[in-house]
């Protein structure tokens, strides 16, 4: 079975994709509709030493249905959907989304506007 998983930053990078995965993903490009980015700070330390940044992007609902956060959306498996999970902080929640190409994926978003 296969799973798609949309992402807009730090889940791109192939050094955590190695790290998480285990492989490096292949995907193509698309788009959230209605969301915008924000930023959150990351104190987690296998995380931190992962990405190698202080502040991650994360998306967040807009008022403005044009606003759209460009992106990739991979192809993974049911396992490596829960690495994705494993990956992400507290701070964010997996939901499910229709891209722009009309894909149905899943992707992390701000967690207090999660459903």
């Amino acid at each position: 079975m296969t799973e798609f998983l949309f992402s807009y930053g730090t889940l791109q990078l192939e050094k955590v994709q190695l790290s998480s995965f285990g492989r490096i993903l292949k995907g193509d490009k698309d788009a959230l509709i209605g969301y915008s980015l924000s930023q959150v700070e990351i104190t987690d330390e296998a995380v931190l030493a992962q990405s190698e940044q202080r502040f991650h992007p994360v998306a967040i609902p807009s008022a403005n249905r044009e606003d759209k956060v460009e992106g990739v959306v991979f192809e993974i498996t049911p396992a490596e959907l829960l690495k994705a999970d494993a990956y992400e902080v507290d701070d964010y929640a997996r939901v499910a989304v229709t891209l722009s190409s009309g894909k149905k994926a899943w992707v992390y978003i701000l967690k207090e506007y999660a459903q």
